[in-house]
């Protein structure tokens, strides 16, 4: 597969010198590649053209919005479900072991930057972001599923915390929708190793046009309540009682979600990070 990056990259970039091409990893839709530690190059198992033209003017559109920085395109290839990216500097905040990382210094900044992305108007978004509106009470049907196949590894404990959450109603559906990045999980969000400041937010594929509590929900699970009640400090839309209702929600089901995906056909860290973080997302 490194022979078909360098084959693309011969022929988008035919002046660029490659040294090195290596597969940093993949997710259930893409392969991502690095070259010369400079370059992310983003591949599709399965190419939609559509979806590839749709995502590189998503993320022109995102760079215009957006307070923090976000991936520039160098190339696009959309017979093969191809983008290359501007390398961003930083560690993905998943990965970040400087204990000086405060919560102070991540909520003011996703804060802004969610008012920004969810202050978009929906309609000049439609084009370049899909319409995401799957239903509470599946999600909920969906997390019982992966609960089941997963429940002898959670500590049992914390088992009644989440099969009590499964017997609970799922709340109402949004009264609104709004651009939305709609993975904003910690892997997704960079910080500078020496500084523990926000440099950039990546991996903008699953962003639609849906409820913004999404992006509030992962900003709970991986970065715990105290973060996530200061980063609404910052924001500067209302957010009401039944919009917190719908934010544990899917914190809760995103969280079922990632133990299920780690333990089956993920990589490994993303169960081992939601045992982590279940105390705090079900407590």
């Amino acid at each position: 597969m490194t022979g078909d990056i360098r084959a693309l990259l011969a022929r988008h970039l035919p002046d660029y010198r490659v040294r090195s091409v290596s597969r940093l990893g993949h997710g259930l839709d893409n392969f991502v590649y690095e070259v010369n530690d400079e370059l992310l190059v983003r591949r599709s198992r399965v190419a939609d053209p559509q979806a590839n033209r749709q995502e590189v003017a998503r993320l022109a559109a995102v760079r215009e919005l957006s307070p923090l920085p976000v991936p520039e395109v160098v190339f696009a290839d959309d017979e093969t479900g191809t983008i290359a990216y501007r390398k961003l500097p930083g560690t993905p905040l998943n990965q970040h072991r400087n204990g000086n990382l405060t919560p102070a210094a991540l909520a003011e900044p996703l804060g802004a930057f969610l008012s920004a992305i969810h202050g978009a108007i929906p309609g000049t978004m439609r084009d370049l972001a899909p319409l995401d509106v799957y239903p509470a009470p599946t999600l909920l049907q969906d997390a019982e599923l992966d609960y089941r196949d997963v429940e002898q590894h959670v500590p049992e404990a914390q088992r009644p915390l989440v099969e009590r959450f499964l017997h609970h109603d799922p709340p109402d559906e949004p009264p609104s929708l709004r651009f939305c990045h709609n993975d904003l999980g910690a892997e997704h969000v960079l910080v500078d190793p020496a500084t523990s400041t926000i440099t950039g937010i990546i991996d903008w594929t699953d962003a639609a046009i849906t409820d913004p509590a999404h992006d509030f929900a992962l900003i709970y699970r991986d970065l715990g309540p105290d973060v996530f009640e200061l980063t609404l400090e910052h924001y500067e839309f209302t957010v009401t009682e039944e919009d917190r209702e719908r934010i544990l929600f899917y914190a809760r089901c995103a969280l079922i979600e990632d133990l299920a995906y780690g333990l089956s056909t993920g990589p490994r860290h993303y169960a081992d990070a939601a045992l982590t973080h279940l105390p705090w997302t079900f407590q």
